[in-house]
């Protein structure tokens, strides 16, 4: 049960292999989790081609394992698949089918992140659940690029549920729902769960906020687990040397009785651009101690 890095801590620093390649291994850290907010798809195919070759050959020559992609913050804002807009739907299609390509040139098997949110009302009230046409073409949307995923060499697809009403899927019945319909997909869609969602107790009420239930109802169907720390009121990312409501033991053990102890693990954490570069370094080693009990790096230190 090692402790992985999402690359989320190096957007506008570190934001070349070159540059957050050798600090991940000089954290004893050797599996990380790239983030979108470093590569942009869209950039021309020669660029993009280079930069995957720098992934791995940076990655490969410190022995760290680049095990998936993940959208970033960047594109996470623009409601994706369930836009009400269906041409911006179609360019998040595109984009998506440009991240896997990305993805596979740079050797990484698996790309995720949240799938989609509808617009809010005028009047503020929020849905219980997508309604049936837009859901229905929210999974045709999925098993297409599937299809693009199983060609371009991935082997599998990550969707991350958020404490959000207006995006899919916002409830274990919404997940278990949505696994069942792109059950035989091309490549198969996976849950990745974060240890900050679950747990905020505006979304799912004081008794229901945790993340057990979702480990174990949905353990066949978990790919990837997102640790930060938090305060379970909103959607922190912070690291562990933030005083919150996660405690790294018990987590570990949670995983272990969920039997899913063999999920990969990342640390998921965002810190303010106006931060200094020395306090995210020093705050981000310190989260790698304080975790290393629990989480034990791949690499001796």
């Amino acid at each position: 049960m090692s402790l992985g890095l999402n690359l989320s801590f190096c957007v506008k620093r570190w934001v070349t292999p070159a540059l957050w390649a050798p600090l991940v291994a000089s954290l004893g850290v050797r599996r990380v989790q790239l983030t979108y907010d470093l590569v942009d798809p869209l950039w021309p195919d020669d660029l993009l081609d280079d930069l995957a070759r720098a992934v791995r050959d940076e990655a490969g020559a410190r022995g760290i394992e680049v095990h998936s992609a993940f959208i970033g913050l960047a594109h996470y804002t623009y409601n994706q698949l369930l836009h009400p807009e269906p041409r911006v739907r179609d360019a998040a299609e595109r984009w998506m089918a440009r991240a896997y390509r990305f993805a596979a040139r740079a050797g990484i098997a698996g790309v995720g992140g949240p799938v989609g949110a509808m617009a809010a009302a005028p009047d503020g009230r929020e849905p219980e659940a997508v309604g049936e046409r837009d859901y229905a073409d929210l999974v045709r949307r999925l098993r297409r690029l599937a299809e693009i995923a199983s060609a371009e060499g991935l082997t599998e697809l990550y969707a991350e549920p958020t404490p959000l009403r207006r995006e899919w899927p916002f409830s274990i019945a919404q997940a278990e729902r949505l696994s069942a319909d792109l059950a035989g997909s091309a490549v198969p869609w996976r849950y990745c769960l974060d240890w900050g969602h679950a747990t905020m107790a505006p979304a799912y009420g004081e008794r229901d906020a945790s993340l057990e239930p979702w480990l174990t109802r949905l353990k066949e169907h978990v790919g990837v687990i997102h640790l930060q720390q938090t305060d379970g009121i909103l959607d922190r990312h912070w690291d562990f040397t933030e005083a919150g409501i996660v405690d790294p033991m018990e987590a570990a053990r949670l995983h272990e009785r969920a039997g899913l102890a063999d999920v990969p693990v990342f640390l998921e954490v965002f810190y303010p651009f106006e931060m200094t570069d020395a306090e995210v370094l020093d705050r981000i080693r310190r989260t790698c101690a304080i975790l290393e009990p629990a989480f034990p790096s791949a690499a001796p230190r």
